[in-house]
């Protein structure tokens, strides 16, 4: 698939089918996380494969936006492994775990699964419900799937400002 085509094709799924994902599916999409660059290289990302249906209820506790998925990825980074930006206020930590989370959500796409990447939830209410270690931080939640026949892009999917709202050249 071409690029482009492929980042065409992506939208957030809201509606998944009762089907589990195959292994060999689920680690192919999470060795593509794993070939993400982060800062300094450090690889702080920590993934956390919810799927037994324990760890399920557990991300409905978290957010109501599962919308029936067979698999939550918790996205989380370790705090103390990350690149400090040049006067301590910030760190690459969140940006790591989102670089991984594209790779995922692409690769994903490509191979016929669906994803949903959440953020209506609390991440420090997850992060304990999850029992994370306390040198993790929480950043995102995935939900990964096979898309119901009904599922389809919410009507503004499409909508994109130009470039030139977007971009500045200088």
């Amino acid at each position: 698939m071409v690029f482009l085509e492929l980042a065409k094709a992506r939208y957030s799924c809201k509606k998944y089918l009762d089907k589990p994902v195959e292994r060999d599916k689920l680690e192919n999409i999470l060795e593509a996380g794993r070939l993400a660059p982060t800062a300094k290289n450090n690889q702080p990302q920590h993934i956390y494969v919810l799927e037994s249906k324990e760890s399920l209820a557990l991300a409905d506790q978290i957010t109501p936006c599962r919308y029936g998925a067979p698999t939550v990825l918790a996205i989380a980074h370790d705090k103390n492994n990350v690149f400090e930006y040049p006067g301590g206020a910030y760190n690459s930590g969140a940006e790591d775990a989102a670089i991984v989370a594209t790779h995922i959500v692409l690769a994903a796409k490509a191979i016929g699964l669906d994803t949903c990447w959440l953020n209506f939830f609390d991440p420090d209410k997850a992060k304990e419900l999850l029992q994370l270690p306390d040198n993790e931080a929480l950043t995102i939640l995935l939900d990964v799937g096979y898309a119901d026949a009904a599922a389809k892009p919410l009507p503004n999917h499409e909508n994109r400002k130009p470039l030139s709202e977007t971009v500045t050249y200088r």
